[in-house]
């Protein structure tokens, strides 16, 4: 069984099992509890919580996603197929995949799904059809309508609002299995806000760490929600990203306390990777001609906001602030050839830095 804690399955697999057991109900008229699927990688076992014939030609599956060392808003999370056998009438092929209820619905074109269609992702659709094609009778076509009833709530956790896919959340994976990498998974998943705007021919792009600086950016900046990327902590990763796309010039805005690390060469920001405010910010206070009685303080000072504060009390703040966003220009036009306008802000959404470009109409 794939009950290993580090190894898990995808939503495509569990979507996959269920088909495969509703369709085993309809031909075998008998409840199903595990079935084989074949994934990319390898044949799992995969347990089914719930199978039940709805009539002769018609049954439902329901699995869920064992937990597994990884955060995922959607392990233990009900994913049911009901899949009805039809006459074929002519049909290219003889499975016919379609959404249901908690499944996202795409809204926005540079997703590998077209725009109106259901989230379901083409190798979780493919897995469906390799498994069930062969099962299916001669004449006949299997319609396989995949939900989640919980899907739509578990979307707000995800970033599926973001990327305009609404009313649930997509069936994804790549291989069938989920391994203990969820830095991969998320760097998947925020990538794609680039692709979308990108084919949603929308410029003037503004990457921003997180949710706290998409509201400061949306209040202080004439912009669109649209025009907004999130990075998270992979700043490095989406900076890279961006490039290879064609986009070489954006605006960098942002709370000074996640900023400042890319002041130092710190591309990944998480405080468990590394942090180094301090350092930087006493650096570059230095540089500005503070003396070694303030550097003190401002060393031993625990948080950014403190540590403008005595900046500010020495009417240097802005000098610095300057200083630490001219480093992050240079550092990111060094690494990435990305000429970036940089805001940095504190927690209020107060400009910091005089050397910008405020974004207008």
């Amino acid at each position: 069984m794939t009950n290993d804690n580090f190894i898990g399955v995808t939503t495509g697999t569990i979507a996959t099992a269920c088909s495969l057991a509703a369709l085993n109900a309809i031909l075998n008229a008998q409840d199903i509890d595990c079935v084989k699927v074949e994934t990319p990688k390898k044949v799992l076992d995969i347990l089914i919580d719930e199978c039940k014939s709805i009539s002769c030609n018609e049954a439902y599956a329901i699995a869920h996603k064992n937990p597994y060392n990884d955060p995922d808003v959607t392990v233990n999370l009900d994913i049911v197929s009901t899949v009805e056998l039809l006459d074929r009438n002519g049909e290219e092929y003889n499975v016919m995949i379609t959404g249901g209820e908690g499944v996202g619905i795409i809204t926005k074109p540079g997703l590998q799904i077209p725009v109106g269609d259901y989230a379901i992702n083409p190798i979780p659709r493919r897995m469906i059809i390799k498994n069930l094609s062969h099962k299916i009778p001669e004449g006949k076509l299997a319609k396989v309508t995949i939900s989640i009833p919980d899907g739509k709530k578990i979307a707000k956790k995800t970033m599926n609002p973001k990327l305009g896919i609404v009313d649930g959340i997509s069936v994804l994976g790549t291989t069938g299995i989920a391994r203990s990498m969820s830095s991969k998974a998320y760097k998947d998943s925020i990538v794609k806000q680039i692709d979308v705007a990108i084919a949603s021919n929308i410029e003037d792009l503004v990457f921003v760490p997180g949710n706290i600086g998409e509201k400061l950016a949306l209040k202080k900046l004439d912009i669109a929600e649209e025009q907004i990327i999130q990075t998270g902590n992979f700043v490095g990763f989406m900076f890279d990203e961006a490039v290879k796309r064609g986009i070489t010039k954006f605006t960098y805005f942002g709370h000074i306390g996640k900023l400042i690390k890319v002041a130092g060469g710190i591309f990944d920001t998480k405080h468990a990777v590394a942090d180094g405010r301090r350092e930087i910010m006493v650096t570059h206070a230095a540089l500005c001609g503070v003396d070694t009685v303030n550097l003190q303080r401002l060393f031993d000072s625990k948080t950014t906001d403190d540590m403008m504060s005595i900046l500010n009390e020495l009417g240097v703040s802005v000098d610095v602030s300057n200083s630490i966003a001219s480093a992050i220009h240079d550092r990111c036009m060094q690494r990435f050839n990305l000429d970036l306008n940089v805001i940095l802000v504190d927690m209020e959404g107060n400009y910091l830095n005089s050397n910008m470009e405020i974004i207008t109409e």
